[in-house]
């Protein structure tokens, strides 16, 4: 693949030789090697507050993803998200949350190998945490 600058986004040239089709060559517009392997210039927060912003002040989707380079969709997705829950914060996951935090988990595995789950259950019920048998074993094991 040759990688050119031209006027054009993506031209393919499907090129034949002896009557075969052969693997096609994408051109690729300048400004666009230019974006590639740039870091981004805002954090991911204040991309999401400048959205809110630009939209309390009366901006359509369109004339906000453009100056910020993001899609039309993420900005829509940010402004419904805002309307319905009023911050544009990450939002917790679904799902049950681990009983071990990953330093319990680190102690765990650090104590005698001769140690059987049901007394490691004991003693972390010792400390306050309790916990089953089985989720020690996923752990250990």
């Amino acid at each position: 693949m040759a990688l050119e600058a031209s006027n054009r986004l993506f031209d393919v040239n499907w090129r034949s030789t002896c009557g075969c089709i052969s693997r096609p060559t994408f051109k690729l517009s300048a400004s666009l090697l230019d974006i590639m392997g740039k870091s981004k210039e805002i954090s991911q927060d204040l991309r999401r507050k400048k959205i809110v912003d630009l939209h309390k002040s009366g901006s359509s989707l369109g004339s906000i993803s453009k100056p910020l380079k993001v899609p039309c969709s993420f900005v829509q997705t940010m402004v419904c998200k805002y309307k319905h829950h009023g911050t544009t914060q990450l939002s917790y996951r679904s799902g049950r949350r681990r009983v071990l935090s990953p330093r319990d988990e680190g102690t765990l595995v650090q104590i005698n190998p001769r140690t059987t789950a049901k007394e490691l259950v004991k003693l972390l019920e010792e400390t306050g945490t309790k916990v089953s048998i089985s989720a020690v074993k996923r752990v250990l094991y």
